[in-house]
């Protein structure tokens, strides 16, 4: 996978930063009001389809926008980024500026136990993991972790069979699941003591991200004129 060597230094940072992010939101979520995912889409489908099989009319509205709340932040990802290559030109700062306001805006329809807070944070997750997929060509995902383990095991079972095996591949598993388990076990600390409020600090870090990166762009494209 050559295009794992090309990413620069700061894209492997900022994909364990995400999966961080992604990893605390969910686990608020899970903690929260309706105890749900808020990040990964596969066991809120399963949900869908219950409540579609026990005919319960208001589940099957919850579930059904909160899976599109999070298939509108991907579209919104493929709008903002547009292409799928890395590139430091590529208006990644915008995307995250708006997970961050998506997210800062979820709180206080959390705090009331309102689900349209959980809506939001779904939307912020799906732009957050289409920007990430259209520069990792789908292999990465920030937002959930099934994929990541499932490659992981590939990988180990090819190790013990002593086939060959791309070790920088294994290493971007390790990253991504590591540091999404990490973000959990913080939103766990921090729901404890600030309830949904919490989401606060993964939307003050997308934010801070965001401006960091379009600082950080400025500067590189000045050096090169």
């Amino acid at each position: 996978m050559p295009w794992l060597r090309q990413l620069p230094r700061w894209a492997w940072f900022g994909t364990g930063v995400l999966a961080f992010i992604a990893g605390l939101v969910n686990a608020v979520g899970y903690l929260g009001f309706r105890h749900e995912s808020i990040s990964n889409m596969t066991g809120n489908t399963s949900l869908l389809g219950i409540a579609l099989g026990s005919a319960d009319g208001g589940e099957i509205l919850h579930w059904a926008l909160a899976i599109a709340a999070f298939v509108l932040g991907t579209m919104l990802s493929g709008m903002i980024v547009q292409q799928s290559t890395l590139k430091l030109g590529r208006r990644y700062g915008i995307a995250l500026v708006l997970e961050s306001l998506l997210l800062f805006s979820a709180v206080p329809f959390l705090d009331a136990s309102d689900s349209l807070g959980l809506y939001l944070a779904s939307a912020a997750m799906g732009l957050q993991n289409g920007m990430v997929s259209a520069y990792s060509g789908a292999l990465i995902r920030t937002t959930h972790v099934t994929g990541i383990f499932t490659d992981l095991g590939i990988y180990l079972g090819h190790l013990l069979r002593g086939l060959p095996v791309d070790m920088l591949r294994l290493r971007v598993c390790i990253v991504v699941a590591t540091t999404f388990m990490l973000g959990s076990a913080f939103g766990a600390l921090l729901f404890g003591r600030m309830q949904e409020h919490a989401i606060l600090i993964p939307a003050a870090l997308t934010g801070v991200c965001g401006l960091v990166y379009g600082a950080y762009r400025q500067y590189s494209l000045a050096l090169t004129d």
